[in-house]
């Protein structure tokens, strides 16, 4: 393990592919390094870290809201267990889409870290696409993510217009101060050597957004899957609202019908990894988009849908309950 460990943070707003970002960072570490990666995700069933696992990394998750309101303790137990187990060469840190940095890189710069860690440059993936919507553009998050970035990234390139990379490219070389690199690609695909330096510690436009969140107490781990195999859990915060659900692996859904669902308009995000009568797939669907892709058997299925109105969760639970097609004689309860 080197010492200070190289560390790095991937920020980008939701939906914007960072952790498929990781995932193709992951395919191209060293041979013989260990990479680590603590992850947090809005809602509280973790699917980002179970598709980061499939690659060999070492992952821990810091589920339930902003990585900044939990800045407190359970960020930093996550995180000093992450690197006691792992002992990493590399870590990478993957925030919510909907997360603030300040009190990121402020707990990672800290006096407690500072022998620990060396805080690398920070990248922001940004999806031209988006700096249409005014509700992107004037987002505290999204404006922060991007001020505290070293590097910034157009992804989803492939599925732009020339207007719209010039776009980009237009509001990114006004932005002040300039940024170390700007960079086009596709598909999440990062260059490692991206990562080697140090970061500037540019300065944020808001940096007390969420000063007002008192420490959160760590969450007590949620019940074993044998006793209760069906599991849905809700959070609500930063203007959006989630329902997730963990689910025995024993239990298959119908592939089909699970899409349909997943394609509810009211759903700004859905993510799954989860065993169906075709298979275990990873599902994602983001601003509209969909992927399907063969996946690894999982200790469990989880499934996630983000919105930015409060989802009826009650409704949802039994809709998902009705695409059981095989569930080994377990009961099924919530």
């Amino acid at each position: 393990m080197k010492q200070p460990i190289p560390t790095n943070l991937v920020f980008g707003f939701l939906g914007v592919g960072k952790t498929t970002a990781i995932i193709d960072l992951l395919k191209h570490k060293p041979a013989g390094e260990v990479w680590a990666v603590l992850v947090n995700e809005f809602g509280e069933v973790g699917i980002d870290g179970a598709l980061l696992e499939q690659e060999g990394a070492v992952v821990r998750e810091v589920p339930g809201g902003c990585m900044c309101c939990v800045a407190g303790l359970p960020m930093k137990i996550g995180l000093n267990r992450l690197i006691h187990k792992a002992q990493p060469d590399r870590l990478l840190i993957e925030p919510t889409g909907l997360g603030h940095p300040s009190q990121i890189i402020e707990t990672l710069t800290s006096e407690h870290y500072q022998e620990v860690l060396a805080l690398g440059p920070v990248l922001c993936l940004v999806d031209p696409r988006r700096l249409e919507e005014p509700r992107v553009l004037e987002n505290v998050q999204f404006r922060d993510q991007v001020a505290a970035a070293d590097i910034l990234v157009a992804n989803k390139t492939d599925l732009c217009t020339d207007a719209q990379l010039a776009h980009f490219d237009g509001w990114s070389e006004a932005l002040s101060p300039r940024k170390r690199a700007v960079f086009h690609t596709r598909k999440g695909r990062l260059n490692t050597a991206w990562l080697d330096g140090n970061t500037d510690r540019n300065e944020v436009t808001t940096p007390h957004a969420h000063h007002l969140h008192a420490d959160q107490e760590e969450k007590p781990a949620p019940p074993s899957l044998e006793d209760v195999p069906w599991q849905m859990v809700t959070n609500r915060g930063q203007g959006h609202a989630s329902v997730g659900w963990r689910v025995h692996a024993d239990t298959q859904l119908n592939e089909s019908r699970l899409l349909v669902l997943a394609l509810d308009g009211r759903f700004l995000r859905f993510k799954a990894v989860v065993h169906t009568n075709e298979g275990w797939r990873a599902i994602n669907i983001a601003e509209g988009a969909l992927s399907v892709v063969s996946a690894e058997p999982a200790a469990s299925s989880r499934l996630e849908v983000i919105s930015r109105e409060a989802l009826p969760a009650e409704e949802l639970n039994e809709q998902l309950k009705q695409l059981i097609v095989s569930s080994k004689g377990r009961p099924h309860s919530r």
